[in-house]
């Protein structure tokens, strides 16, 4: 992938997928299941459904608990911005309107199994990353690049680990 030169103003993305060897409905078993998450995750900790939910639905919201080295602990609201089982879940953080990021599961059948990609988007509303950048303007595109790294690389290890459940191999 190619962002070099990207500002976060650019809302850059970052999108990785795997084929599962799994039915698609398998596949949404696991990404659905927001309690997953952090088991994966080297940044998130910690989640849980707000205002009584128990499961995903647009506008449902719940919370997550995040631990970077360079920004600290934080903790975030999500709002559930698209579902549709078994196919696509997606939610933007801290502000469904002017998100800090979006993310997003897609499930796709595909011959025997299942192709499944994990995407996310930068911004457009200020996040941890805003901060760092007015620290240091001049050094923007080399933050943004940083974390979209660390973005492709936690989602690479998320889609083998899923892909590991759903393939009976964890």
């Amino acid at each position: 992938m190619e962002w070099t030169g990207q500002r976060y103003a650019d809302t850059p993305t970052v999108a990785v997928e795997t084929y599962i060897e799994a039915p698609p409905a398998r596949v949404w078993e696991l990404v659905s299941d927001i309690h997953l998450l952090p088991r994966l995750s080297s940044e998130l900790r910690s989640v849980e459904w707000l205002d009584g939910a128990t499961g995903p639905a647009v506008g449902n919201t719940f919370a997550g608990d995040n631990k970077h080295d360079a920004f600290g602990e934080w903790r975030t609201t999500s709002y559930i911005t698209e579902c549709e089982p078994p196919h696509r879940l997606a939610w933007a953080v801290t502000d469904p309107e002017e998100p800090t990021a979006t993310w997003r599961f897609t499930v796709r059948p595909e011959g025997s199994g299942t192709v499944l990609e994990q995407w996310v988007r930068m911004g457009p509303g200020r996040s941890g990353l805003s901060v760092a950048i007015e620290q240091m303007p001049e050094k923007e595109q080399k933050i943004v690049f940083v974390r979209l790294r660390e973005f492709e690389a936690g989602i690479t290890a998320n889609l083998a680990a899923i892909k590991d459940l759903a393939e009976g191999r964890a």
